[in-house]
């Protein structure tokens, strides 16, 4: 069984920046693909950006590009969305999910297999 558990949401300005943390624990492998998805009140669950278990590729919503950054430690089980420059829109909770989906499916929500609860992000002035 895999535990999937996020950190570091809060309550921020626009133009701050915020890094999440996702810690995984279980029986995982060596090697975690990991997920970023959000969900604002009252919308769909939606990709934030994503990091394929090999390493070798990642994807990133178009409405964060340049903005957000995911990262990944294999030996910590741990992964890392930074985000800069951050918007009010930027408001949602956050999930992180992992599972070890291919290449294509990376910004598909059910390709990941464990998710977290979930880590509250509030952009406001």
């Amino acid at each position: 069984q895999v535990h999937v558990a996020e950190s570091g949401g809060g309550l921020v300005q626009p133009g701050d920046s915020l890094r999440l943390s996702c810690e995984v624990s279980g029986d995982t492998g060596s090697r975690i693909g990991m997920g970023w998805f959000r969900q604002a009140p009252g919308k769909e669950r939606e990709f934030v950006a994503a990091i394929h278990y090999t390493g070798s590729g990642t994807a990133y919503a178009d409405s964060v590009k340049g903005r957000f950054t995911i990262s990944r430690d294999n030996a910590k089980k741990k992964g890392y969305l930074q985000m800069n420059s951050l918007k009010p829109e930027d408001t949602a909770v956050y999930y992180c999910a992992t599972g070890m989906p291919i290449l294509s499916a990376l910004r598909t929500s059910t390709a990941y297999r464990s998710w977290g609860q979930g880590t509250q992000v509030t952009v406001s002035s």
